[in-house]
């Protein structure tokens, strides 16, 4: 579990959030929305101890991130970014035993028990029969649950996502939000990430935040529904809003 006291976020002087208060709890899958330039991508490298808030506390399971030395917050939060991964031969194996990295060291050698590790969390996101090709064989789609099973090798209670979906087809985009919601449940994880895919996220998340006008609003969709909050931000993104169809899940 997350939870944020008096946050805010920014760079140097520049706060961008301020007063954030909020709880990520765990088994849930919980998306991010927003404009661009909103603070998004700040907000969830504030979270990943990338960069310090300006003030207030990110306290994980009840520790002030801050007080956290590397190793322990490498096996506390482990992040998935928007960069395209780009290594050449490495086999999805490989990349998904770099998960294990916190346990044996960046060039540390695997056990027995990590190579099980690595092939349960290969299986989990459906990717066995890729294991051996190589990344850069790989659609986008195959890549994204190949990082994803990276994060999960990792054994990490939290990940963290910034724009998962951000260069996949509509089909391997609600395959992804789908696998990510089933693996909060299965696993009790808190995944927490941003996207741009606002109609998915409605549909298929347990709790959205919403950033609009420097202020966080957080809910079910039937609850952000029932306050207007979400009417506002969809007509303000230029997305017809229908009640109505909220309600038809594409799960």
């Amino acid at each position: 579990m997350i939870e944020l006291h008096n946050l805010t976020v920014g760079y140097g002087t520049k706060a961008i959030l301020s007063d954030i208060n909020q709880v990520l709890k765990a088994g849930q899958l919980v998306c991010l929305l927003g404009a661009n330039g909103v603070g998004k991508s700040t907000i969830l490298r504030t979270l990943a101890g990338f960069q310090p808030p300006l003030w207030g506390e990110v306290l994980i399971d009840g520790r002030n991130l801050s007080s956290l030395t590397l190793a322990e917050r490498s096996k506390a939060v482990s992040v998935v970014l928007t960069e395209r991964v780009e290594v050449p031969y490495m086999k999805v194996v490989d990349l998904v035993g770099m998960g294990r990295s916190p346990y044996t060291g960046f060039f540390g050698k695997l056990s027995e028990e990590d190579k099980d590790i690595v092939s349960e969390a290969i299986e989990m996101v459906g990717i066995s029969s890729l294991a051996e090709r190589t990344i850069d064989t790989l659609s986008d789609g195959e890549r994204q649950k190949a990082l994803l099973a990276k994060a999960l090798a990792q054994q990490t209670p939290i990940i963290l996502l910034d724009e998962p979906t951000a260069f996949l087809d509509f089909h391997a985009k609600v395959s992804t939000l789908r696998l990510m919601l089933r693996l909060a449940h299965e696993t009790n994880k808190t995944i927490f990430l941003s996207t741009h895919d606002v109609e998915m996220a409605i549909q298929l998340s347990d709790e959205l935040w919403i950033v609009q006008e420097k202020n966080i609003s957080t809910g079910t969709t039937a609850s952000l529904t029932e306050s207007g909050i979400l009417e506002r931000f969809l007509k303000g993104e230029g997305i017809s809003f229908d009640d109505k169809e909220l309600t038809l899940k594409i799960r």
